[in-house]
């Protein structure tokens, strides 16, 4: 095949050890660079001006649709895609995040005539590959956006780019009106490559098998693991370390998309309610936290979040590493919480098994 820039960074990659040789991955670039090829092929075939003018429908770019299980590589490859395709007519988002503003933008327009395809062609216009990363469909009005959303892409001739950890004919399964949601689902099939991304490696667990999915002590030394973890994962990394959560900023030490690094008491000792928990386990598939504490009876408050953050990530299967001062049996020595507690308690250790580690994220 001939080379293209994704391919090329693949292999200064794999020379400069960034990656190891994995053969799915390889596949995987192999499909990103036909896309990559015939997009930028694409462009130098732009229609005229009547064609624009008069709406005549384009021929979309086959895009790719890569499913497989957690840290397989997905988003590696998504982003080696994303970041060296030429140009600016591109976009790429966490899905949560994509549909978060889509029901904002909906807000905005209401009251216009045709408000979802009219965000949906002036997307076209700007953009000519959209790249999704955790695409999962869990809500009936989020399903039937997306059926009417994606048929407006691929009319105008939109390419997608998407990974998931589930193929397409699982999506919104034994989801209410399901039948409403088939149409995308075919869609997605006719528009896209699907290709299973199973390299038999989970990149991640190794990485948490290796130096234990909670650190402790609090320590500099320990606080490195936890940086070099961050930096090993793989997403596009935000430049500012605010995060907007339910209209209201929080301080991080990083965030990517699908992974974000806190400290302790931006989450747990500012004003956060359970709503922020919700929506932070839906964008994130792993959040790290430094500075965990001892937690005693003088910061119940704090320890009623903990609580709450670690019941919402464990319903959503967020991978979670911590670099904490005591053992876990030894976080919290109050007395008024000491039951709601051994829950916690119990489930932070269950949070370290394999077979938690590599469950789905459910978004």
């Amino acid at each position: 095949m001939q080379q293209t820039p994704v391919s090329l960074r693949y292999r200064q990659d794999l020379q400069n050890g960034v990656r190891m040789p994995d053969a799915a991955q390889a596949e995987a670039i192999k499909a990103l660079s036909r896309v990559q090829k015939q997009l930028i092929q694409a462009r130098s075939e732009q229609p005229g001006f009547f064609a624009r003018l008069f709406g005549r429908e384009q021929k979309a770019v086959q895009g790719l649709y890569l499913w497989g299980g957690v840290g397989r590589g997905k988003t590696y490859v998504m982003d080696l895609f994303f970041e060296t395709l030429p140009g600016d007519r591109k976009q790429r988002l966490h899905f949560h995040r994509f549909m978060h503003w889509l029901h904002g933008e909906l807000k905005k327009r209401k009251g216009e005539a045709n408000p979802l395809q009219r965000i949906g062609e002036e997307l076209c216009q700007r953009i000519d590959v959209l790249c999704f990363d955790e695409f999962f469909v869990t809500d009936i009005g989020d399903a039937m956006l997306l059926a009417g959303l994606l048929d407006t892409f691929f009319r105008n001739g939109l390419a997608l780019v998407a990974t998931s950890n589930i193929p397409p004919k699982e999506l919104y399964k034994n989801g209410l009106a399901r039948d409403n949601f088939l149409p995308a689902i075919a869609l997605i099939e006719q528009h896209c490559q699907i290709m299973e991304l199973d390299s038999g490696t989970d990149y991640r667990l190794r990485d948490l098998q290796t130096h234990g999915v909670y650190l402790r002590p609090d320590t500099p030394a320990n606080e490195q693991i936890l940086a070099q973890r961050f930096q090993m994962m793989d997403g596009l990394v935000h430049s500012s370390d605010t995060l907007i959560i339910n209209d209201r900023a929080i301080h991080t030490r990083g965030w990517k998309d699908g992974v974000a690094w806190f400290d302790f008491n931006a989450l747990c000792e500012s004003a956060r309610a359970q709503a922020d928990y919700i929506e932070i386990a839906r964008e994130f598939h792993t959040i790290l936290i430094s500075h965990v504490p001892q937690l005693s009876a003088k910061n119940d408050d704090a320890a009623r979040r903990f609580i709450s953050l670690v019941d919402e990530f464990y319903e959503r299967k967020v991978k979670l590493s911590l670099v904490v001062a005591v053992p876990l049996d030894d976080i919290y020595i109050g007395d008024m919480l000491t039951f709601p507690f051994e829950r916690t308690r119990s489930r932070l250790q269950e949070m370290q098994t394999e077979a938690y580690l590599t469950s789905a994220h459910i978004p």
